[in-house]
């Protein structure tokens, strides 16, 4: 039997080969398997059940608003913790974090510091926290957990010596610019959601288009092999500590700004609602794997499922159970899915 025969002659399996190419399939199976995508599903599939239900209650643009200006600053905040998780570390301190610059913002502004001056200070205690954590753990090599309980504790208690246990509601000649930012809107959405959609971009495009972004989940995926390939190990993660301090004082500032005072309790708690947000959306507790637009949307459930209870009557105080849950329950999908891939 000749060459061209045998090529003229199309087998069985070769009529099997679907039309899509192989790289649409491989899309689409990632598409499928991710967590972001089913939290994203059960994110519509709430919303729409909840506006069929209360139509003029949940499905409203005032609610919608309330939605959105709620989970922006939680998100703000669990965009930082997800570059730290990606590491394979764990940042504590950032209710804490939001406290200290929030009370630095509102000390400034009080005594007649422009806005801009005194969120630039914000921003500063912000790092601060977040260099101190970085170097502790990446220079000392000491366990994160420890070091960000720690910090935790020392971020309230500067909160609470700086501001000496006061709470600041008048903040100036430059107040207009802070409630103007932190609780107006523009197009009929939250100036603070807006903000939100240019950090989130921002960082997911660091993390999917640059060398550092390559960097901090090679350090997640494996420490070791890292170091040997030459990855700036403890530079990259000081950064991300730094980073995530930084967006703790930015969600503080447009939080500020929404209530129109500040106390040493701001941020109080925050640190578990920051970490599910990162974990429903996603990411894996272990480090190397994550993004930003899971770490967004598993903020937009914590919130719709909060405002959900709130509209069927539930009691306030089984909301902490509800989240726990939720975390449990990612925790548990991101274990099965990696037992499939197994």
């Amino acid at each position: 039997m000749t060459a061209e025969h045998t090529s003229a002659k199309p087998t069985a399996i070769t009529d099997a080969v679907p039309a899509v190419p192989l790289g649409g399939q491989k899309r689409w199976v990632a598409m499928l398997s991710a967590q972001s995508f089913w939290v994203t599903v059960a994110v519509a599939a709430t919303c729409i059940a909840m506006s069929i239900a209360y139509p003029r209650a949940f499905g409203t643009q005032e609610n919608f608003f309330n939605i959105t200006r709620n989970f922006s600053f939680i998100a703000i905040m669990a965009l930082g913790e997800t570059l730290v998780i990606i590491t394979g570390g764990i940042d504590l301190s950032v209710g804490s974090t939001m406290g200290v610059a929030g009370v630095v913002l509102g000390l400034a502004m009080s005594h007649g510091v422009s806005f801009w001056t005194s969120a630039a200070a914000a921003i500063l205690a912000g790092a601060a926290m977040g260099l101190v954590n970085g170097w502790l753990i990446s220079y000392l090599r000491l366990s994160a957990f420890v070091v960000t309980l720690g910090t935790l504790s020392i971020g309230r208690s500067l909160a609470l010596a700086i501001s000496n246990n006061k709470m600041f509601y008048e903040f100036g000649p430059d107040q207009r610019v802070l409630l103007e930012l932190g609780g107006g809107s523009s197009y009929g959405v939250a100036n603070s959601v807006w903000i939100l959609l240019i950090l989130a971009v921002l960082l997911g495009s660091m993390l999917k288009l640059t060398a550092w972004g390559r960097h901090v989940y090679a350090i997640g995926g494996n420490e070791s092999a890292a170091r040997l390939t030459g990855v700036p190990v403890d530079r990259v993660r000081l950064s991300v500590y730094v980073l995530c301090g930084v967006l703790s004082a930015i969600a503080a500032i447009l939080t500020v700004g929404w209530l129109g005072s500040v106390t040493n309790a701001l941020g109080l708690t925050y640190e578990l609602r920051v970490i599910a947000s990162s974990v429903i959306g996603g990411v894996n507790l272990m480090g190397g794997e994550g993004g930003a637009y899971g770490t967004v949307i598993g903020s937009v459930l914590i919130e719709v499922i909060r405002n959900t209870l709130n509209m069927a009557g539930v009691d306030p105080y089984w909301q902490g159970t509800f989240v726990g849950l939720f975390i449990i329950f990612a925790v548990l999908l991101e274990k099965l899915r990696g037992l499939r891939l197994r």
